[in-house]
């Protein structure tokens, strides 16, 4: 760890200004009593210098001073936290950074200092984060990158965990995900009868308490492979039990680092569904992953899942399903990521009629704007081609179009006990070529969520 902070402490002296190293002020009186008349400008850079020497009591009541100057609250935040590191606060420190990160998420500096103050208090997946946004700066000097993509190498190899946990309401639409039409269309000896639907068969709204927890452990095991462990747990609780919606996911493997930009992993997966209060389905199976780091700013993933499905409800859906992801990021600015992607699903069930192949795209973008905001946008549409028909419903197999969209809006500058306040709509649409399987759902979802 000591030599991960002096590595950064490196990187971050390349980015002050060399006026930093100049002779203090104070150093240059000759009388018993100095005094001297200083601009807002010459009194941070005075303060700086002390900071840099280590001479924090005489810095200390400059950056106070500082602090009373309307337009220089950048400095005096940047100085506050240089000064609070500088004595051992790496907690005071790493707020004063994330104050000045919230006003303006492109301050490359501030970022890299954050990451370092993060480190130290061994938070190494935030500190991860922080390094790798600032990776994504174009401007930075050849060996910064460098440091940078070395300090991230050593974090990944011994990061040894990461939590996160968000809790909230979700007002919806559809909270059964069933047809909102009124009516069916079923064929009866062959000639087709409209079939009114039953209140409880039809979408219902509601809202419910939501909740969810992702969290996961590396340990190293070999030069160059590790052991992950990965648990995530969500649900859905509305009043009474029906609509009940809980899911519980753990994965169990080894990563291996092919070269310092690439690595690919293989992990076992169990998984189980609750729902009305009764499992209705668990799944055992395997997934692989190959990550690779194409540059600074480019990153491509590729994933493969497949799974035994048992599902408890009804054995005409059990099976196998198999799916494949790749996706492709890019930075487009200091803190903004772009993405785009592919995947195609298999379902390999019992009935026929419900196993089918599903083809589509995904894209996104997201990232961090000024006064603490945090935003995403992604999408999706597909295509899904049933292998045989329901009689009951067509002679011809179901084949759907499928979109998702979702916003998502949250403020890291509001923090309650860790926590910050997060927003998000999601919205789906199944356009069914049978009348039953129509839908389209609306979610809502007002959440607090912490990041360890």
């Amino acid at each position: 760890m000591n030599r991960l902070l002096a590595a950064l402490a490196f990187m971050a002296a390349l980015l002050v200004p060399a006026t930093a190293g100049a002779q203090a002020l104070i150093d240059q009186c000759t009388a018993e009593t100095c005094k001297a008349r200083l601009t807002p400008d010459q009194l941070a850079g005075e303060a700086q210098t002390l900071i840099l020497a280590g001479r924090f009591d005489e810095a200390r009541p400059m950056v106070a001073a500082l602090m009373t100057v309307p337009d220089k609250k950048f400095e005096a935040r940047l100085l506050s936290g240089m000064l609070a590191a500088g004595t051992g606060d790496h907690a005071r420190a790493a707020e004063y950074y994330k104050a000045i990160l919230s006003d303006d998420p492109s301050q490359t500096r501030v970022r890299l200092e954050l990451g370092r103050e993060l480190l130290a208090l061994g938070h190494t997946a935030s500190a991860d984060k922080q390094f790798k946004i600032a990776q994504q700066d174009g401007d930075l000097p050849d060996d910064v990158a460098r440091t940078i993509r070395s300090v991230r190498d050593v974090i990944r190899q011994r990061r040894a965990w990461r939590l996160d946990v968000d809790l909230g309401i979700a007002p919806d639409t559809n909270i059964n995900n069933a047809t909102s039409s009124d009516t069916v269309t079923i064929l009866w000896g062959g000639i087709p009868l409209p079939l009114m639907l039953d209140q409880r068969a039809k979408a219902r709204s509601g809202t419910g308490i939501t909740a969810s927890i992702s969290g996961g452990v590396r340990l190293p095991i070999a030069n160059k492979m590790s052991a992950i462990v990965d648990l995530d747990l969500a649900g859905n609780n509305y009043s009474g039990a029906a609509y009940d919606d809980y899911q519980v996911q753990a994965a169990g493997g080894v990563e291996f680092r092919l070269t310092p930009t690439s690595s690919v992993s293989l992990q076992g997966v169990g998984a189980q569904r609750w729902y009305g209060g009764q499992a209705v389905s668990r799944q055992t199976g395997v997934k692989a992953g190959f990550q690779i780091r194409l540059s600074d700013r480019d990153q491509m993933g590729v994933q493969i899942d497949s799974r035994r499905t048992d599902a408890l409800f009804d054995p005409s859906y059990d099976g196998w399903q198999t799916g494949a992801y790749v996706t492709y990021e890019r930075a487009v600015a200091k803190s903004l990521v772009v993405s785009g992607g592919g995947f195609v699903r298999r379902d390999s069930l019992k009935a026929e009629a419900y196993s089918n192949t599903e083809i589509g795209a995904i894209a996104g973008f997201g990232g961090e704007l000024p006064l603490g905001i945090t935003f995403g946008l992604s999408g999706s549409v597909s295509r899904a081609k049933f292998d045989a028909a329901i009689p009951l419903f067509s002679i011809d197999p179901r084949q759907d179009w499928r979109y998702t969209a979702r916003a998502t809006l949250g403020n890291r500058g509001w923090r309650l006990w860790g926590f910050s306040p997060q927003v998000s709509a999601s919205y789906s649409r199944i356009d069914s070529s049978i009348d039953y399987y129509r839908n389209d759902r609306l979610r809502f979802r007002f959440a607090l969520a912490r990041y360890f």
